[in-house]
C-alpha cells in the first residue's frame, strides 16, 4: 500500500503553501501598521495637505453697487459686457510663454500683440501703463468691448485658446445723465494688488484676488459697502484636476448703493458753465501780461447752505471715468496723468489750493471786530496806504473816502483793511512781538475753519494754509538753507526775496499781515472751505461738514443707513456782528463790485436776497486768480478760476447762470417756478432697484 497522504500532497508542497501563508500574514502585519501609522499618527498633517492640494475655488464677483444722484438717477452702475481675459498662470506653463496663443487672440480682436501683450504685463515702479497692478493669479482682462462673434470664436476654437476665457461679466458705467460726467466726484476703481490682498486677509472683508477697488472719489469713500461680498465655489479635484464633489461654498452678496445730494442736472450746469467761463476768460485780454488770460482750470461747488450737503462739484480739467474701466490705455494715461494734462484727475474743488483774495475780507472782518474796532465806525479808503518805502495799493487806485466796514465789503477796499491788519500787527509788538500776542487776524481765521480739512466724505482733501507765526517758523526751518544758497543781496526780485528769507524768514513782517488782510499772501484755501464759510452766514452761523453721501441702501432694499450733516460748529461771530456782515454782502449783490452781475442785470433781489463777495488774488509769475462766493436762503456756490482775471468778470457769468437754473429766473428777471430745478420732495423716490428700495425709503421718509 502507498503511504502518500490522501490529499495527493507531499510534505513539500505543504511547507511550501505554510511560508507563503507566513509571509501573506507579515505583509498584511506591515500595510496595516504603515495605514495606522497615516491615517491615525499622521492622519490629520496628510488631510490637512490634501485639502490644500486638491481644492480648487472658483470666484464669482459681486455685483457692485449703484452710486445715485438725489432723484434716484444713476450716475455710477453696471453693464453686462464681453470680457475677454488671459491667465498669466496658465501663458506661462507654456514653451513660448503663450506668445503664439496671444498672437491668434490678437488677430480675433482685431489688435496687435503689443497691445495685447501690454494688458497682461504686470506693473512695477519701472513699467509704464497699460499694464496690469492685480494679483497675477487671476484671469487678466485685455477687453470688456469683445463682440458676439469674437467671444464665440474663442469659446469654439478652445484648444487654439488654451488659457484665455470670453464671458459675460457685470462691468462698471459712468452715464453721464443730462452730460453731467461728476468726474472726480465719483472717481475711478482698478484692480486689486497682492498687497491689499494680505493687508485685509485677517480682517472681516478680506479681498479676494478678483476684486476691484475704489481708487479716488465716492467709489473710495464708500467702497467697503459699494464692494459687497464675492461669492466663492470651493471643488474637490483629483490629482487630475478632475471634479470629484463640492467642498463648503460662501455666499456672494452684491453691494450696497449709494443715494447722494447731488442733483445730476445742476451738476451739468455747474460743468458746462465752469468751462463755458473759462473759455470766455482765456479771450480776454490780460494788460499786466499783455496776454489773453489762460484760465488752466477752475472749480465750482453748488452747497445747500442750511444742510452742508452738496448739490454740485464740478472741477476742470475734467475727465471720463468710463477710461478706466476694463484697464486703461497708454494713451489715456499719458493724457491724464502728462505734464500737458494739468491734472485732470484731481479734484480742485477739496484739493485746489489758492489764495482766496477778497472774499476773505469777512473773515479779517469779524477780527477787527474782535480786537475793539466798531463796524460802524469811519475808515479812510484811500487811494493807497503806506508802511516805509512800500506803498500799498487799493484795488484800480480808488478812493472812497471815510467809510464803515460794511461798505469796505462792499466795494473790497483794500487800504482799509490794511490800515486794520498793519495796526494790530505793531500792538502785537510788531517785528519783536510780546509774549502772548493776540493775533486776532490769524487766530480768526482758524476759528472760521480755514487751515484744516472741512471733514467732506471725500478722500485726499488738503488743509490749506493760514500763514500764522507757527507756520512761518516752520516754514523757515525747512527752508533756510535753500534760501541762504540762492539768496542774493541786491540781486533780482527773487534773489533778494531769498536773501531776506535766509535773515529773518520766521519773522511775520508788517508786509505779511497786511497782505494777508486781504487774502493775498501766503494764504491758500480751497473752494469748499470757503462754501462752508459763505453757507454759514447764510444760515445763521453753523458751519457744517460738507457731505455728499446721503443714504446707504442695503442689496435687497429693506435696509437704508441715512448719513446724516455734521455741525461742525459756529462762526466767532455774534449776531450783531454777523446781520451786519450779511447785510453788507447783499451790498456787494445790489450796489458794490457784484451788482452788475444781479441787481443791475435783472436778478430778483426782493424775492430772492442775493449775497456775494467778489475775489481777485494776485499770484506770483502767475495771472490773477478769479473767485466768486455768493449765498441766498437756500444755497452757497463758490467758484474759482486759476489764471482767469477778476471775480465778477470771470467767474460772475457762471455762477449767475447756476442761480438762474435753480431758481427758474429767465432772461427778463421773473421766476418760473416750472422751470427751477429747486428740489421738492417726493411721496417716492424713482425707481433704485424693484425689490423694496423705493417702499423702504418712503418708509423711513427719506426725500431727496
Amino acid at each position: 500500500m502507498s503511504n502518500i497522504p490522501e490529499t495527493g500532497r507531499t510534505p513539500r508542497v505543504t511547507i511550501r503553501l505554510v511560508a507563503i501563508q507566513i509571509l501573506v500574514f507579515s505583509l498584511m502585519l506591515t500595510l496595516g501598521g504603515r495605514l495606522w501609522y497615516l491615517q491615525i499618527r499622521n492622519g490629520e498633517e496628510y488631510a490637512e495637505k490634501a485639502a490644500g492640494n486638491h481644492v480648487q475655488q472658483v470666484v464669482q464677483p459681486a455685483v457692485r453697487g449703484a452710486i445715485l444722484d438725489a432723484r434716484g438717477v444713476p450716475l455710477a452702475d453696471n453693464e453686462t459686457r464681453l470680457v475677454v481675459s488671459a491667465s498669466r498662470t496658465e501663458l506661462m506653463k507654456m514653451d513660448d510663454g503663450g506668445k503664439a496663443v496671444l498672437t491668434r487672440l490678437a488677430d480675433v480682436l482685431d489688435m496687435t500683440y503689443k497691445e495685447v501683450s501690454e494688458k497682461i504685463r504686470l506693473c512695477d515702479a519701472e513699467t509704464p501703463q497699460p499694464c496690469w497692478n492685480g494679483s497675477p493669479y487671476q484671469p487678466i482682462p485685455v477687453t470688456d468691448e469683445a463682440t458676439t462673434q469674437q467671444a464665440l470664436q474663442i469659446r469654439e476654437r478652445q484648444e487654439d485658446f488654451p488659457g484665455i476665457t470670453a464671458e459675460p461679466v457685470a462691468v462698471r458705467r459712468y452715464p453721464a445723465p443730462y452730460g453731467a460726467r461728476t468726474a472726480q466726484v465719483l472717481g475711478y476703481l482698478s484692480p486689486v494688488t497682492d498687497e491689499e490682498i494680505a493687508q485685509t486677509k485677517d480682517t472681516d472683508s478680506p479681498l479676494l484676488s478678483s476684486d476691484q477697488i475704489g481708487r479716488s472719489g465716492l467709489e473710495r469713500q464708500y467702497d467697503a459697502a459699494l464692494r459687497g461680498d464675492a461669492g466663492v465655489t470651493r471643488y474637490k479635484v483629483d490629482n487630475l484636476g478632475r471634479v470629484i464633489g463640492e467642498a463648503e461654498n460662501d455666499k456672494g452678496e452684491p453691494g450696497s448703493s449709494l443715494v447722494t445730494s447731488i442733483d445730476a442736472r445742476v451738476q451739468a450746469i455747474a460743468e458746462k458753465e465752469l468751462v463755458k467761463a473759462m473759455k470766455e476768460a482765456r479771450k480776454q485780454h490780460d494788460r499786466n501780461t499783455n496776454r489773453n488770460y489762460e484760465a488752466d482750470a477752475g472749480a465750482v461747488v453748488v452747497m445747500e447752505a442750511r444742510t452742508g450737503r452738496i448739490v454740485a462739484m464740478a472741477s476742470a480739467p475734467d475727465y471720463d471715468p468710463n477710461a478706466w474701466v476694463g484697464g486703461i490705455s497708454a494713451k489715456d494715461y499719458a493724457r491724464l496723468t502728462g505734464k500737458k494734462s494739468n491734472y485732470p484727475l484731481l479734484n480742485r474743488a477739496i484739493q485746489g489750493q489758492a489764495a482766496p483774495g477778497s472774499i476773505f475780507k469777512v473773515i479779517p472782518t469779524a477780527a477787527a471786530v474782535k480786537a475793539g474796532y466798531d463796524f460802524d465806525g469811519r475808515y479812510n479808503c484811500s487811494s493807497s496806504y503806506s508802511i516805509g518805502g512800500q506803498v500799498f495799493k487799493n484795488f484800480e487806485s480808488q478812493n472812497h473816502g471815510m467809510i464803515d466796514l460794511g461798505r469796505a465789503l462792499e466795494v473790497s477796499c483794500d487800504t482799509v483793511y490794511y490800515a486794520l491788519a498793519h495796526q494790530e500787527w505793531k500792538k502785537d509788538g510788531g517785528a519783536k512781538p510780546k509774549k502772548n500776542p493776540d493775533d486776532w487776524f490769524y487766530k480768526m481765521a482758524h476759528e472760521f475753519g480755514l487751515g484744516k480739512r472741512t471733514g467732506i466724505d471725500l478722500p485726499n482733501e488738503v488743509t490749506g494754509r493760514v500763514p500764522d507765526r507757527k507756520w512761518k517758523q516752520e516754514y523757515w526751518e525747512a527752508n533756510k538753507d535753500a534760501w541762504c544758497k540762492y539768496g542774493k543781496k541786491g540781486g533780482d526780485y527773487v534773489e533778494q526775496i531769498a536773501y531776506e528769507n535766509c535773515l529773518e524768514g520766521n519773522r511775520l513782517r508788517a508786509g505779511d499781515s497786511v497782505n494777508y488782510s486781504i487774502g493775498q499772501g501766503d494764504t491758500l484755501v480751497t473752494p469748499i472751505q470757503m462754501a462752508v464759510v459763505y453757507a454759514a452766514l447764510s444760515n445763521g452761523g453753523t458751519m457744517y461738514e460738507p457731505t455728499v453721501g446721503k443714504a446707504v441702501i442695503s442689496p435687497d432694499g429693506k435696509s437704508v443707513e441715512e448719513i446724516e450733516p455734521k455741525k461742525r460748529g459756529r462762526l466767532p461771530m455774534d449776531a450783531k456782528t454777523l446781520h451786519q456782515t450779511d447785510k453788507a454782502l447783499e451790498g456787494v449783490a445790489t450796489r458794490g463790485t457784484a451788482a452788475w452781475r444781479f441787481a443791475d442785470t435783472g436778478w430778483p433781489q426782493k424775492e430772492i436776497p442775493m449775497h456775494a463777495k467778489t475775489g481777485t488774488a494776485e499770484v506770483y509769475g502767475k495771472q490773477t486768480t478769479s473767485w466768486f462766493a455768493t449765498y441766498t436762503d437756500e444755497y452757497a456756490i463758490v467758484m474759482t478760476i486759476s489764471q482767469g482775471g477778476t471775480g465778477s468778470g470771470a467767474s460772475g457769468p457762471a455762477v449767475r447762470a447756476i442761480y438762474d437754473a435753480l431758481y427758474g429766473v429767465g432772461e427778463d428777471g421773473k421766476i418760473d417756478k416750472k422751470k427751477a430745478l429747486l428740489p421738492k420732495p417726493q411721496k417716492k423716490l424713482p425707481g433704485i432697484n424693484p425689490d423694496g428700495t423705493i417702499e423702504a425709503l418712503r418708509q423711513k421718509g427719506f426725500k431727496p
